[in-house]
């Protein structure tokens, strides 16, 4: 249907889910298609680099100085959050640098076309059409006017950058002066963040989420994976450690052995609360940087580096992987270079195949073997 067309019938979508038609006259000037924004949607790329080098940029010993700093500045905001919701500065403090350098980095697009034209679009209509309906209900309340909607092109908005659908949902009013505003208010934006992963992503308060650990040569790799949950004393059986060498505790609280890099890169333990980072992004390698971030604030020490280089497949080698993964009957996503979970888990059952170590990175024997060539030697 014709663009004006459809925008008719969400303004009719929108005043059935109680969006007032002075919210709708508001927001109308800015209720318009922007074909700029589809073509970044089809555009974009996910993270493709290797976790070492993005968490080197992105979670270094510079970045965990500058969270720590601000958890001291707003330090009686982010205690009330953890008291309310039970979750740690450290976490919060990590997202809030990850996803707008606390502020500095909101975007200077506005909200509504980016949101209603890709509710047009049909690659993710019924997505957007929720979404730009919650943007004109945080209109509707009072919390932000149309011209202060000002984010990034896919329409997240605030210094934690909330789809407005979480905005609405999850925002609180820290600061007590009527408004949930997470662009400028620092009190609003810790308090909302933190019910979001305490509410909406299902924190548990006291438990850990990611610790660096090391595993042993002989681990058995298929165990080494988010959906394996292994209770830490058998972990320890295993010959999991510390990165010192310290034993881990002797119990029952379960945990995934988790290797970004496959077995010769770092080894980390998932707990049950790093499933609220990849629900926050489903990228492993953001994911994983989060979660190392927050340990880092939290006063870890930094992850070991690898012994030696962890040999890493060229793009379009790991592109030919995917496409022989496809053949083979596995959905990978999109073939584009980037493993992803549906690679990760597709390589790793093609290890346990061809009788390889299965850790689920991509290594240029599996990718001999898939091709149907001669054997080479495993590379480390």
């Amino acid at each position: 249907m014709s663009f004006d067309r459809f925008l008719a019938d969400l303004k009719q979508q929108a005043v059935a889910a109680g969006v007032s038609q002075r919210a709708l006259a508001a927001a109308s000037s800015y209720l318009v298609y922007d074909q700029s924004i589809v073509n970044r949607d089809r555009g974009q790329r996910a993270f493709g680099a290797i976790f070492t080098e993005f968490a080197k940029n992105r979670a270094s010993e510079g970045a965990a100085r500058n969270a720590q700093a601000r958890i001291k500045m707003h330090a009686a905001a982010f205690a009330r959050a953890e008291k309310e919701y039970g979750v740690p500065p450290a976490v919060i403090a990590a997202f809030w640098g990850l996803e707008s350098s606390f502020g500095a980095e909101l975007g200077k697009l506005h909200t509504l076309p980016s949101l209603v034209s890709l509710a047009y679009d049909c690659r993710r209509s019924e997505m957007f059409q929720k979404e730009t309906i919650a943007a004109l209900k945080i209109i509707d309340r009072g919390d932000l006017t149309p011209e202060q909607m000002i984010g990034s092109w896919a329409g997240e908005l605030g210094q934690t950058q909330f789809l407005p659908t979480h905005y609405f949902t999850y925002a609180v009013d820290y600061d007590g002066d009527g408004h949930r505003n997470l662009l400028s208010s620092v009190p609003d934006v810790i308090g909302s963040t933190a019910n979001y992963i305490a509410t909406g992503l299902k924190w548990r308060r006291g438990e850990p989420w990611l610790q660096e650990v090391r595993a042993p040569p002989n681990f058995p790799w298929e165990q080494a994976d988010l959906t394996v949950k292994i209770p830490r004393a058998r972990l320890a059986q295993l010959g999991v450690t510390y990165p010192d060498g310290k034993p881990l505790p002797n119990d029952d609280l379960p945990a995934s052995l988790l290797l970004p890099m496959g077995r010769t890169g770092p080894a980390f333990l998932a707990y049950a609360n790093f499933a609220a980072y990849t629900e926050w992004n489903n990228s492993l390698i953001y994911s994983t940087t989060a979660g190392y971030l927050a340990a880092r604030i939290a006063g870890a020490a930094p992850m070991r580096q690898p012994a030696t280089p962890v040999a890493q497949l060229p793009l379009n080698e790991l592109k030919e992987l995917q496409q022989l993964l496809v053949r083979a009957g596995f959905n990978v996503g999109k073939v584009d270079g980037i493993m992803g979970q549906l690679s990760r888990t597709a390589v790793k059952t093609m290890q346990v195949k061809y009788g390889l170590p299965a850790d689920s990175w991509p290594t240029a024997e599996l990718l001999a073997r898939m091709r149907g060539g001669p054997r080479q030697g495993a590379t480390n």
